[in-house]
């Protein structure tokens, strides 16, 4: 019996509506079988794919284990749970769906604070008076603390957010944070802004493969078909598509 390959869905939400839109639009109908409550389910008249539903973290830690093969996630969760990502996942193509930024914002109040250096000084001032350091609320922590060496900022303590990180500030858990946001509106409503030097990732959705799964001949040969129906809805690079298939064995 033929080897399947294994492809991670989100389980709900605006993802999961644009990923079974883009399938269908190239022919491929992503069915889940027994209701939103199925963790498996099957692209109509293909046999070879199995389509199991996770949610768009879990889809970033299986791909990194090769538990499945290829799955649509963002980018800023590829990056956050995967420690030197690009030698364990491939960005097969992007979506053109689930535009996201990962950003550090502070208060609109502070209005002398603008940028990483103007956060520095205010983190310096801050620990000097509070005798602690600049708590920053985040989901994202292994990003930030990256970000934050680049920049060669220091003085600051993460703060895990376990909820609406946007409302840290303002019930006092944090004095700042590193949140991801699409529009901006919610910052805004939370009376918050973003530093102009403050933006760390720009996500999106894509398709990733694993470089740590099992890549038989035939699962091989599995994924080009699926490039060939899909490719006429998303650009995948045919080069790029090319080295990755012949460097999978």
């Amino acid at each position: 019996m033929s080897d399947k390959i294994v492809i991670g869905i989100p389980n709900k939400g605006r993802l999961q509506e644009k990923t079974f839109d883009l399938f269908l639009k190239s022919g491929l109908e992503i069915v889940r079988n027994n209701g939103d409550r199925e963790y498996y389910g099957t692209i109509e008249g293909v046999n070879n794919i199995e389509v199991v539903f996770l949610s768009p973290r879990e889809i970033s830690i299986e791909l990194s284990t090769g538990t499945i093969d290829i799955g649509v996630t963002g980018l800023d969760l590829i990056y956050e749970n995967i420690y030197q990502a690009d030698k364990h996942i491939k960005c097969l193509a992007k979506l053109d769906y689930g535009f996201a930024d990962v950003v550090v914002a502070v208060p609109i109040s502070w209005i002398d604070v603008d940028n990483i250096n103007d956060l520095d000084d205010v983190a310096f001032k801050f620990r000097l008076a509070s005798k602690r350091r600049l708590r920053i609320a985040t989901k994202y922590p292994n990003i930030s603390r990256e970000f934050f060496a680049k920049k060669g900022f220091a003085d600051y303590l993460l703060v895990e957010s376990l909820g609406a990180t946007e409302g840290a500030p303002a019930y006092g858990s944090a004095e700042a944070i590193i949140d991801i946001t699409s529009t901006g509106s919610t910052l805004l409503a939370n009376e918050l802004k973003i530093l102009t030097d403050g933006t760390i990732l720009k996500s999106e959705s894509c398709l990733f493969a694993s470089l740590n799964a099992r890549w038989t001949v035939d699962k091989k040969k599995y994924l080009e078909e699926l490039f060939d129906k899909i490719s006429m809805e998303i650009n995948i690079d045919k080069i790029n598509q090319k080295d990755f298939l012949e460097n999978l064995l």
